[in-house]
């Protein structure tokens, strides 16, 4: 075992992360050493590099929530393991942990945010709910693709679980990159007809090329001409013309207005992208449609071998979704995820001397 951590610490806002390297921390007896294979950038990470949103933990931390990796230290059972590190980890004891609601634990503990994350070469955390990964996901996907597991495909999991989803519903997905197009895919699987959002051409067409059923471009459009679009969209696919399941993935002030005007008649709308923006809406729209607003934090951890068997099973392929980088392309890689330069999902590889 290496004898030092190394981390790409993110020591004040907007600035550079810096390499630092320290002793390796003890691992107490309820934890697990893991040497990271893969971390993704989530949009959650920039918030707190780039917009201000305040960590748990003061700087300088190490951020990166969205992990894969090799538990070289911890229990026996785990030891060896290749696991998946759950974005959010519950203490699995509380009022909402017993009510299965584990992701909304107010014990919880998240990775690059309550302690340091998972841009580094190890990371220690809780091993109580490491998500082990099959030998045969491995057959065709590298560790550290499966990295995204841990945020960007879990996270569209749970909510289209939430949603209420059924068979032959007409599913708008608003927002097609990283966690939205895993959205889009999850809810074609559910035998939804699925419906992509998106002012970028190269995502549209990209989750086209994956199964999604339609696509619509929204850029230039208003909200009224949008949701003229969508209903002969939907006709056209032989959805219903009510009772649309929205998902609201792009994080933005535009993308959010949009969802909820597009709200009709026992609508089951979700927002899973996060700004800190505001929105004026007319909250009476609920009610004149009997329509539900619900949100979603991560996904709890129980369902994490969920996502896996779908990976496992050939249903859900992720290949043409994850773009790997080295780690010390990181300040590289932060610049030009801010600046929207890709379309897939960028993990950081460590690659540490």
């Amino acid at each position: 075992m290496t004898e030092k951590i190394k981390q790409w610490q993110m020591t004040e806002l907007k600035a550079d992360f810096k390499l630092a390297v320290s002793d390796m921390p003890q691992v107490k007896e309820d934890e697990a050493l893991v040497k990271v294979a893969g971390c993704g950038v989530c949009h959650t990470d920039l918030s707190f590099w780039h917009d201000g949103v305040r960590t748990k933990k003061e700087l300088p931390l190490t951020l990166g929530h969205e992990i894969s990796g090799t538990v070289i230290e911890g229990p026996s059972h785990l030891k060896g393991k290749n696991v998946i590190i759950p974005a959010v980890l519950p203490c699995g004891d509380c009022e909402l942990c017993n009510k299965g609601r584990s992701n909304m634990c107010q014990n919880q503990l998240m990775p690059g945010n309550d302690f340091h994350g998972g841009f580094a070469s190890h990371v220690v955390v809780p091993y109580k709910y490491l998500c082990p990964v099959p030998d045969a996901v491995l057959q065709k996907y590298q560790l550290e693709e499966l990295a995204v597991i841990a945020d960007a495909i879990s996270t569209p999991y749970q909510v289209l679980k939430k949603s209420e989803l059924e068979k032959g519903d007409l599913a708008i997905c608003i927002g097609v990159g990283g966690v939205g197009v895993y959205g889009a895919l999850i809810a074609k699987i559910m035998g939804a007809k699925v419906l992509a959002i998106d002012i970028n051409d190269e995502k549209l067409e990209q989750a086209k090329k994956n199964g999604v059923h339609a696509t619509l471009n929204s850029k230039g459009l208003d909200s009224k001409e949008i949701k003229a679009k969508v209903k002969e969209i939907a006709k056209e696919l032989g959805a219903p013309k009510y009772g649309w399941k929205i998902f609201e993935f792009s994080g933005t002030t535009a993308g959010q207005d949009l969802a909820f005007n597009l709200l009709t008649f026992t609508s089951n709308l979700s927002i899973v992208g996060f700004t800190m923006n505001k929105l004026e809406v007319r909250l009476s729209n609920l009610m004149a449609f009997d329509a539900k607003l619900i949100g979603t934090w991560g996904c709890k951890p129980e369902l994490y071998s969920e996502v896996v068997d779908l990976i496992a099973s050939g249903k859900l392929d992720i290949k043409d979704f994850v773009q790997t980088f080295p780690m010390s392309r990181i300040n590289e890689v932060f610049q030009n995820t801010l600046a929207h330069k890709y379309t897939k999902r960028s993990v950081l590889v460590p690659d540490f001397n």
